[in-house]
């Protein structure tokens, strides 16, 4: 359903370069012939009282005052003749952003959804109104299942509600089964929430894995994967999640993306010493 809707376009360039910074708040990406921006709804400072699993040599060494830079980000995908766009933030800086790119929100025509927490869907909606009439929602359909039984998900089915006409159920495959060649691949990423979704996009031989919400706290989840959030509606899996999706983007040596990591919000991984993992953020004058 995702290729038929989404992914009509062939990719023919493989390159991912740094195109430009509009604002402080969009940056993008060139990858092939389609566009990624990364769109940053702002932030605060996290506490380490959200940290799970974390010894207090940790946080000595990663985050000595005590807090973690929590920001949100959005991903708009531009290919020929889609606007796709991962993820809604809370709707702060979004519908501003888009503008800047010369984006209106009737010219997106799909969005996709890492998960159902607040802060990534809070911008489907604008003035209380639906904010992307014209788009095709995907979700995966653990997510779906799990929020629509679940009796806090109040927000959540709010949403699954006011897109329901447009609402498309999918299930990822998990990261070491086979692949469609297809240029956006969403992947099971679960953990964070039973049905979170990880999206693998595709120029060629070129990979930008966005990767949601795998990790919050970055400087220390990085070097201490082990580490959990409070967010976690299954920690135990979230870690064994993140393990897993760090040691596949060191090893493909490919560029990820995270709706929490600080803005810009692209880099890459590499391995570390002692099971820790080194985030590399993207040089914003140099491209990649």
């Amino acid at each position: 359903m995702i290729k038929k809707l989404i992914l009509s376009a062939m990719m023919t360039l493989a390159v991912i370069n740094l195109s430009a910074q509009e604002t402080q708040t969009v940056i993008t990406y060139t990858v092939g012939n389609l566009r990624v921006s990364i769109l940053s709804e702002g932030g605060r400072a996290g506490q380490s009282s959200l940290l799970k699993g974390a010894t207090p040599e940790m946080l000595r060494k990663y985050l000595p005052d005590g807090t973690f830079p929590l920001e949100t980000q959005v991903f708009l995908v531009r290919m020929p003749g889609k606007n796709i766009l991962i993820d809604a933030g809370y709707g702060t800086n979004l519908f501003q952003n888009l503008q800047s790119l010369n984006v209106t929100a009737e010219q997106i025509d799909v969005v996709l959804l890492t998960h159902l927490h607040g802060d990534h869907i809070g911008g489907l909606f604008r003035d209380g109104q639906i904010a992307f009439p014209n788009a095709e929602m995907h979700l995966s359909r653990k997510e779906y299942e799990y929020w629509m039984a679940n009796e806090r998900g109040e927000n959540a089915r709010k949403a699954l509600e006011a897109y329901k006409n447009k609402l498309h159920l999918f299930d990822p495959p998990q990261l070491d089964e086979p692949m469609p060649e297809q240029p956006i691949q969403p992947i099971a990423a679960y953990g964070h929430t039973p049905g979170h979704t990880a999206y693998l996009i595709r120029s060629d031989e070129n990979k930008w894995l966005i990767w949601g919400d795998l990790t919050h706290a970055t400087p220390i989840q990085m070097p201490c994967p082990d580490v959990a959030l409070t967010f976690d509606v299954d920690p135990e899996q979230a870690i064994q999640t993140r393990k897993a999706f760090f040691e596949y983007a060191s090893k493909q040596r490919i560029v990820v993306g995270g709706m929490h990591v600080p803005f810009p919000a692209a880099g890459h991984v590499s391995t570390g010493q002692d099971e820790s993992y080194v985030f590399k953020p993207l040089c914003l004058c140099e491209g990649i």
